[in-house]
């Protein structure tokens, strides 16, 4: 058995194998809830060999949507849309599924990718923002309000709320996004936290309001329900996080009962210098699973089957998450088994592809 291939229990879910679809937004979403497109897009990724599929960064409240396309979880009309699609992949698929929970802060209420990715305009009907600090991400971009009692109270309640729906739902897991920029990332870096009251301030402090956002998500999960959280392992800024950051935040992210942690870098900062490369971001994984004792996830430019063996294999990290790999070939998953020799879930349509079945395949 290879690594790649090998079973992982998370909580009280166990993955087939170690591999990831990263959760990948698409952007086309209506009011946040979910339509035929993302029906065909997971539903073919639940057939895709990975064992494990997380649904795109998925807002808890309309104002955390990063464009006007973006999925919520906020209301009983996106829970209805998303358990639809959700009992559209169990019965199709043979993925275990996930969802990404999140909140855009001063990174929302902006164009789609191919509409420019730009803050929106006046006549695109824009939404006011929220961060920690009243600044903007970028020149150009909206200012944001600094975050009041109120609203961090809301916030919290948001994504309890999301969570407790998206167990209602039946995704297997939750991961929270504290990272690419995003608001909890914002509390996290200095360089969007000016903050002077209990969440500002010094590296602990930045970390207090997510810790208490997750904290209270765990504290409203069934016992045993896997809980992960995408972090950033560098701002690849000078004067940002910087990965013994990362590893003191895994710590406590660990001591509250989160099971995994996925490692990933960049997008608070519009002048981020990251070392683009394969599987560039493994070695945060890897620190961070060494020093702070939690399960981790690579993630970043991991495009092979050798690079996610290898990655796993090596214990840089427990798992591999892709993205876009999975978007050229939505079967990625099957030829990686194809290719390391193993065996992987497909639906008893496509058997007749495996290569037990298909003498063919070996001549490949």
């Amino acid at each position: 058995m290879t690594a790649l291939f090998s079973p992982l229990s998370i909580g009280n879910l166990t993955l087939e194998n170690r591999i990831v679809v990263s959760p990948m937004c698409q952007y086309s979403a209506v009011d946040g809830v979910a339509n035929e497109w993302h029906l065909a897009h997971l539903g073919t990724l639940a057939n895709s060999g990975a064992g494990l599929v997380v649904v795109e960064a998925t807002a808890v409240e309309p104002a955390g949507r990063i464009s006007h396309g973006d999925l919520g979880l906020y209301d009983d009309e996106t829970q209805k849309a998303l358990a639809d699609v959700v009992s559209f992949c169990k019965k199709s698929g043979n993925s275990r599924l996930g969802i990404q929970l999140a909140h855009a802060g001063r990174k929302a209420s902006c164009q789609r990718p191919w509409e420019g990715g730009a803050a929106l305009g006046a006549a695109e009907a824009p939404w006011q923002t929220i961060a920690p600090s009243a600044l903007a991400f970028a020149d150009g971009w909206h200012v944001p309000a600094a975050m009041q009692q109120a609203d961090l109270d809301r916030v919290i309640e948001a994504h309890v709320a999301a969570a407790r729906r998206a167990v209602a739902i039946g995704f297997d897991m939750i991961e929270v996004h504290a990272a690419h920029g995003y608001l909890l990332h914002q509390f996290l870096s200095p360089f969007s936290n000016r903050r002077e009251d209990e969440y500002g301030g010094s590296s602990e402090a930045r970390m207090r309001y997510p810790l208490k956002i997750i904290a209270a998500i765990r504290a409203a999960l069934p016992d045993g329900y896997p809980l992960g959280v995408r972090i950033t392992g560098s701002d690849w800024a000078e004067g940002g996080i910087q990965p013994e950051d990362a590893v003191a935040f895994a710590q406590r992210l660990r001591e509250i009962g989160v099971d995994f942690v996925c490692v990933t870098g960049a997008g608070v900062a519009p002048n981020a210098a990251p070392p683009i490369g394969p599987a560039y971001q493994a070695g945060l994984a890897e620190k961070v699973r060494r020093e702070a004792g939690i399960k981790t996830r690579a993630v970043g430019l991991i495009a092979s089957p050798a690079q996610a063996e290898a990655v796993v294999a090596e214990g840089k990290a427990d798992l591999v998450a892709l993205g876009r790999a999975f978007l050229d070939n939505p079967h990625w998953g099957w030829e990686a088994a194809r290719v390391l020799g193993a065996e992987t879930a497909r639906p008893p349509q496509y058997q007749r592809a495996a290569p037990s079945v298909w003498p063919g395949a070996a001549w490949l």
